[in-house]
């Protein structure tokens, strides 16, 4: 079995900062980190790779400094990492970043085989999107899983993976064929411990570094800066908020009825509207 994992190297977000005319991340001088949510995509490739067997390989797209969060990843036991770095790749929107990933995933799985899932985290601190995961499984022809806290079964004889899924309404619980990708919903695992031999390896592990020639992206137009539509017209921080928090005196009551009295009392027409709704059902 062969895993995929990407990942992305972002600014620090207690210390972003945005360019007052370009309206862009300001990476400059700004720590970086693993994207947090990746972290559970690479928990949960691991962790099938120790019930199944195979071999996890990570990437990520991004200047040659991203090699540092490949190495991290590497101490938590990840067995290959790739670096698909170039200039053309600047200021690429989620768009041109599915593009150039969808060409490394297929260069890939040509180099070290075809891969039976591909993982990501939901989305990223810096762009908050939630669209690069979906994005590289339509490149790709994948079926894909979304806003995944669990994954139940995998059934690689059979090709087929079930996992629960969050949604609005509640949990589903979804089956599909194999190969995927699946973006794993925060708080779904808890990132292992990398020990001394990963930690080692991870130091001298040569990164398999890619450009765009290398990776097989045909055309460069579709990359970076020039192959984004998108475009930021504003950027700004939500106001604070006026209002006060609110001490509600229970009185001896339980707290649950004592809150809920209190927004009633706040809110008159809602008991109301509740009601009404309830009568409905």
């Amino acid at each position: 079995m062969h895993i995929i994992v990407c990942i992305k190297q972002v600014p620090d977000s207690a210390q972003i900062r945005v360019h007052p005319v370009t309206n862009t991340i300001m990476r400059q001088g700004v720590p970086t980190i693993i994207n947090p949510y990746d972290l559970f995509a690479l928990e949960a490739a691991l962790a099938l790779r120790d019930r199944f067997g195979g071999t996890v390989t990570v990437l990520t797209m991004g200047p040659p400094s991203a090699e540092d969060s490949l190495r991290k990843a590497l101490t938590f036991g990840i067995d290959r990492a790739v670096l698909l770095t170039d200039r053309f790749f600047a200021g690429a929107d989620t768009l041109a970043t599915t593009y150039a990933l969808a060409a490394a995933i297929r260069k890939i799985g040509e180099t070290f085989g075809a891969p039976d899932i591909v993982f990501t985290g939901k989305q990223t601190i810096d762009g908050d999107t939630a669209q690069v995961g979906p994005g590289i499984a339509k490149r790709l022809g994948l079926l894909q899983l979304t806003y995944v806290a669990k994954i139940n079964t995998l059934d690689l004889e059979a090709g087929t993976i079930e996992a629960e899924r969050r949604s609005e309404g509640g949990v589903q619980v979804l089956q599909t064929r194999l190969p995927c990708l699946v973006t794993m919903l925060e708080a779904s695992n808890e990132i292992r411990r990398g020990g001394m031999a990963d930690a080692l390896r991870a130091a001298r592990a040569e990164i398999v570094k890619w450009s765009a020639q290398d990776a097989g992206v045909a055309d460069i137009a579709k990359c970076g800066l020039r192959g984004s539509p998108t475009i930021v017209k504003r950027v700004f921080a939500p106001p604070p908020r006026a209002e006060k928090a609110t001490m509600v005196d229970i009185a001896g009551q339980p707290p649950a009825d004592a809150l809920i009295a209190h927004i009633f009392q706040r809110a008159p027409k809602l008991e109301a509207e509740l009601a009404a709704l309830a009568r409905g059902y």
